[in-house]
């Protein structure tokens, strides 16, 4: 036995043991290391992604995010976000739409504190920004002004547009919403309208604010285009009363309508 301990402390001490001890230590290090930068490289990685079209300055829920694995090089100096909480109740930037099944970017998601002070609108917790495109006619002529309360409508032609459907279906118009305040009338550079009164801008967006369940419905709405579903705003008698109410959904058929025919992509 203590041969045998002799033997291994002059293995141990001898110079040549030690270097081969240290390179098949070194060796080890960067095989390791080798190994893991190639699975790095080539596992697939979770990023959020847009589940629906996310127009320019319109807080980000989320409902609007999805998830999805993608090849790193993906995210690679791209300015990808990674994690939903670098999104979730942040602005897409004013200049920015991001696409549906778009990955997020650093360069066009914004705190909301870095929009321009024209569009930091006050309004209640758990509602979300719509952006409606307007012109001068459906706007009216720039009769209605950030401030004032509309009502908002919406045409659907119930008859499903499949040649081969023998739905007689039907026409259907009428209010949906009610009570909606005007936050902002933008022109497609997105500034004001009314930023001066010896020269307007051309009306292209106007701005609300709507509960985040109003908010989905309408916006699935939009997005009906074999239903021919057309979104209409008109003058609401709450921009004259001293207490407008609440914005007020007055339609549950054409709600369901909507829930029925439409679903968020995941």
């Amino acid at each position: 036995m203590g041969n045998l301990a002799m033997s291994i402390k002059k293995a141990v001490q001898s110079k040549n043991i030690v270097t081969l001890i240290g390179m098949v230590l070194v060796i080890g290090i960067l095989y390791y290391c080798y190994n893991w930068r190639i699975q790095s490289a080539i596992k697939p990685i979770t990023v959020p992604y847009a589940k629906v079209q996310i127009s320019a300055a319109t807080q980000i829920t989320e409902s609007m995010i999805g998830e999805r694995k993608v090849d790193p090089s993906m995210t690679s100096g791209g300015g990808v976000l990674t994690t939903k909480g670098e999104i979730i109740d942040k602005y897409s930037a004013v200049d920015t739409i991001i696409p549906k099944g778009s990955l997020f970017y650093d360069r066009s998601v914004v705190e909301k504190e870095q929009l321009p002070n024209s569009i930091i609108f006050d309004y209640p917790a758990g509602y979300v920004l719509y952006n409606l495109p307007v012109d001068i006619s459906s706007s009216y002529f720039y009769t209605i002004r950030p401030g004032d309360y509309i009502d908002i409508y919406a045409y659907i032609n119930y008859k499903y547009t499949d040649p081969n459907s023998t739905d007689s279906g039907g026409l259907s118009y009428g209010k949906i919403i009610s009570n909606v305040k005007v936050l902002a009338i933008k022109d497609s550079s997105g500034q004001s309208v009314f930023r001066d009164n010896d020269e307007r801008g051309i009306p292209a967006m106007m701005i609300f604010a709507l509960p985040e369940d109003l908010y989905e419905m309408l916006r699935k709405a939009s997005y009906m285009r074999t239903y021919d579903t057309k979104i209409e705003i008109k003058d609401s008698e709450a921009t004259y009363k001293d207490d407008p109410g609440e914005v007020t959904l007055v339609n549950d058929k054409f709600a369901e309508f909507v829930r029925n025919n439409t679903a968020w992509a995941d």
